[in-house]
């Protein structure tokens, strides 16, 4: 290539990385991505202009446009329903509980009462109670995970599903192509066959949407005849269940539902698979809903990147202000927005009981490396950090005071936060938070407690790893 070759082609990718670098200023949702992207864009296009193309999207427009013209009609007869159901059924909060009713706004659905909900500790119970359900359904079964692998977990599971559809239930299944990147259609073939309906999520389908690859689908839920919903940390592979020898034992959490809850799960469900297969699901329960006395007030949160607004991080942020005298969260990756550690920091100013828990073992390095930074900064505000020691953490649940807990799929980080789509179920009851409370309690007894400066007291170049990885938490 000669010289004038080469000058035309470099200065057309520059002048493309200027005119780049204008859109992410109209874009991109944070000050600070939008100053990193512009100078990036700028001054080194071409080595950002395709980073851009596939980490700079904060919006995921195609599944908007979804989500209004494919099951309009199936959210607002749900939503109307559910909104009845808690005016003749009395969802009404207990007590000082009134105060995460602006959480109703985030999830775009109500709390609903007479809900029934069993903590699943661990992934033998988890899968025990979910292989349970498949086995007993009798018109359809929902599924959907972040992750599959073609492990024994995984072929347990897809065997449960060949099993039933082939006795003639409905199996409509989803996995994250990305998470799920090492299967292949193979692993499927025989419950296609027997008639099941399986999809990728596919976040690329689309012209426009062809380099957004930064977007995940982190919801993990499992859902039998609109009567039964699972939802929680675990997605399904051996290492869920402990069989990893280099993580040993992993600590997750779930929790089945049975009530008016389920129909709020299923909703997203619904969504997602309009999205992935253009195809909306018909003859789903969505009117027959279970009553169960005595039973739980409870608010399903679906959030994501389609959304109006940054609803994952409204709901962190909500939930750890109205906290008085306990905010403890368990997260496997530590890399808050900034607005979400402020949040923790006045938190302990106002003499609010912070406490966070994460693994010790390290599965992403990036993540932990960054996690440093941010947990050092947070000894220095008096936030109390616990690493958990026997096996890998990876369980995501809040407990507020003594009259909220949260079992979801989101984790306190970034792609949380702005990039992945999560469900989170936020059960305001005395006696859940007090199960949860309990269950914590036992973790804690498992963990070390972190001492300010431990970050310090490292190496030079460890820190400097810190501190540069850091600066990367916008597309951890």
């Amino acid at each position: 290539m000669d010289l004038v070759s080469f000058t035309a082609i470099y200065s057309a990718i520059e002048v493309l990385g200027i005119l780049t670098a204008f859109h992410n200023i109209m874009r991109t949702r944070t000050p600070p991505g939008a100053v990193a992207w512009f100078f990036a864009l700028v001054f080194f296009p071409v080595a950002s202009l395709p980073l851009y193309w596939i980490f700079g999207r904060n919006k995921f427009e195609g599944y908007v446009v979804s989500r209004q013209t494919g099951d309009q009609k199936i959210q607002q007869q749900v939503t109307e329903g559910l909104v009845r159901f808690a005016e003749v059924h009395g969802a009404v909060l207990p007590g000082k509980s009134e105060r995460f009713r602006v959480c109703e706004k985030l999830a775009s659905l109500p709390f609903t009462g007479e809900n029934n909900v069993e903590l699943l500790i661990d992934g033998k119970e988890t899968f025990s109670a979910i292989l349970e359900a498949i086995e007993e359904a009798e018109n359809y079964i929902l599924v959907q995970f972040f992750i599959i692998r073609n492990d024994q977990i995984g072929q347990q599971l897809i065997n449960a599903l060949l099993k039933r559809s082939r006795e003639g239930v409905r199996v409509s299944l989803l996995y994250d192509e990305i998470g799920s990147h090492a299967l292949s259609m193979s692993f499927f073939h025989e419950l296609i066959q027997s008639g099941a309906n399986v999809h990728a999520f596919h976040s690329s389908r689309g012209f426009t949407n062809r380099f957004q690859l930064n977007f995940r689908n982190h919801r993990k839920i499992v859902i039998v005849d609109g009567k039964l919903a699972f939802l929680g940390g675990h997605n399904v592979g051996d290492e869920y269940l402990g069989r990893d020898p280099n993580f040993g034992h992993w600590r997750d959490t779930h929790i089945k539902l049975r009530g008016p809850s389920v129909a709020c799960v299923q909703l997203p469900f619904v969504e997602d698979w309009h999205w992935s297969a253009g195809t909306t699901l018909e003859d789903l329960n969505w009117v027959n809903l279970p009553i169960i006395e005595e039973g739980k007030e409870l608010l399903i949160i679906p959030t994501g990147p389609a959304d109006q607004v940054t609803s994952c991080g409204l709901m962190f942020l909500h939930l750890i202000n109205s906290a008085r005298e306990r905010c403890w969260i368990t997260s496997p990756y530590y890399v808050p927005s900034e607005e979400v550690s402020s949040a923790l920091q006045l938190a302990v100013l106002r003499g609010v009981d912070v406490r966070i828990m994460v693994p010790e073992k390290v599965d992403h390095l990036l993540v932990y490396l960054s996690s440093f930074a941010f947990i050092e900064q947070g000894l220095a505000a008096g936030i109390r950090f616990y690493k958990y020691q026997d096996g890998f953490l990876h369980q995501k649940v809040i407990l507020i005071d003594d009259d909220l807990a949260c079992v979801g799929t989101a984790n306190l980080d970034n792609r949380s936060i702005r990039l992945n789509f999560e469900i989170t179920a936020a059960v305001a009851d005395v006696g859940f938070a007090a199960e949860v409370e309990e269950m914590l309690m036992a973790d804690f007894e498992n963990c070390r407690e972190m001492e300010r400066g431990e970050l310090s007291r490292k190496s030079f170049l460890f820190q400097l790893a810190c501190q540069s990885s850091r600066l990367m938490a916008p597309i951890q």
